[in-house]
């Protein structure tokens, strides 16, 4: 097994731009902890021959937890699961809640910092949720910290962890080129060993899709996105990173295990209310509603839906997957997976793009070029076959 997602579905306010599942009432945080340790333990049976490499803390907003109750979360996972003598454990946070955290401890003598608790209790990565270092960019994503508190958490946070990441957003309406530089060369100045970095996307039913709507924000410039997108990969690549997925990048030794094991298709189980699991057949998918969510829980019942995949659904996902990474789609491994048949599909669907420059072929292996990167999705997408 490669790990255990926990979806924390906490915030403290809405970002404008997420679509994910969360709530910014904590009413129900201790039934929901207590309901996530309850699922631990009656999944436990699903993963028995299996050892537990990584464990993340996503969301919504993680570190708006306590050190005791993350404390008790990790517990749940080693009291009922194999886990490896040297976990990743990663744990995403908002520099706001790091940042009151660290002053609490510095007024308190007999508090230690919120990093060394953190490390006491097995956290050994940090995914921290920056955006921007632009005042404009977090209030119009309406992030809950501000530019200074952004800067203040990274030279906090450097003191006590070296494996830290994090996020960055591009195409922000607004956001010139210059901007974007000045962006990631702040955060090269901390010496962040990995960095995530997605395109703000529209999504339906977001407060910024309502926003665009109504002429209150412009709209995303997507070719504003693709420069941003190429000044991210030569300015990251030039300081010694790797660009070993489509929204990652990574110094050697830094590449997050968690993620990375998502895209090589290794099994993962994910608690909590919306989480997705795998397990090489089959996909399922906790229901995205808090209340019901811990009612089923505390009914010993499994509130989720499974989907059986044939074997065009899983040539489909490593095609995808395999497109966004360093490691591309092995046309060995497609034939000994899934068959002649659909390397042959493969290899007709991709003459195309092979021939716009957009595709390559090195070492058996069908990786996209540096023109096609952005592109990625939409080509890999071309190549899916049909059930039929």
């Amino acid at each position: 097994m490669s790990g255990i997602y926990i979806h924390i579905p906490f915030c403290k306010q809405a970002c404008h731009y997420c679509d994910f599942h969360f709530s910014t009432s904590l009413k129900k945080k201790d039934e929901l902890i207590n309901a996530l340790a309850k699922e631990l333990f009656l999944r436990k049976a699903e993963f028995q021959n299996t050892t537990v490499e990584t464990i993340y803390f996503g969301g919504g907003t993680p570190s708006v937890l306590s050190i005791d109750e993350l404390q008790f979360l990790i517990d749940s996972v080693y009291k009922h699961y194999n886990v490896s003598e040297a976990p990743e454990i990663t744990l995403e946070a908002n520099p706001d809640d790091l940042i009151q955290a660290q002053q609490v401890s510095k007024h308190n003598s007999n508090t230690s910092s919120i990093f060394e608790n953190y490390k006491k209790i097995g956290i050994n990565r940090l995914s921290i949720g920056i955006q921007s270092f632009f005042e404009t960019d977090l209030k119009l994503m309406n992030r809950a910290h501000n530019a200074e508190e952004a800067k203040q958490c990274l030279e906090e946070a450097t003191q006590y962890f070296n494996n830290i990441s994090l996020d960055l957003i591009y195409g922000i309406p607004g956001l010139s080129n210059e901007k974007w530089k000045e962006n990631i060369e702040i955060a090269l100045s901390y010496g962040i060993p990995h960095i995530s970095s997605y395109a703000l996307t529209v999504e339906p039913k977001t407060a910024l899709e309502r926003f665009i709507k109504k002429g209150i924000i412009d709209d995303v410039d997507d070719d504003l996105a693709h420069e941003q997108f190429h000044i991210l990969i030569a300015t990251l690549e030039n300081h010694d990173f790797v660009h070993y997925e489509l929204s990652n990048f990574g110094k050697a030794g830094f590449f997050s295990r968690n993620n990375s094991a998502y895209w090589q298709g290794k099994p993962y189980l994910g608690i909590g209310p919306s989480a997705h699991s795998f397990c090489g057949n089959e996909r399922s998918w906790n229901i995205r509603n808090n209340s019901k969510y811990i009612a089923s829980i505390e009914d010993g019942k499994l509130p989720k839906e499974t989907e059986k995949l044939t074997q065009t659904d899983k040539y489909n996902e490593y095609v995808m997957t395999g497109l966004r990474t360093i490691w591309g789609v092995s046309l060995q491994k497609v034939e000994a997976d899934f068959g002649l048949q659909f390397k042959k599909y493969l290899l007709e669907q991709s003459q195309t793009f092979i021939n716009k420059q957009l595709l390559y072929i090195e070492d058996e292996k069908l990786k996209v070029t540096k023109s096609g990167k952005f592109l990625s999705d939409g080509i890999a997408s071309s190549l899916f076959k049909l059930n039929l």
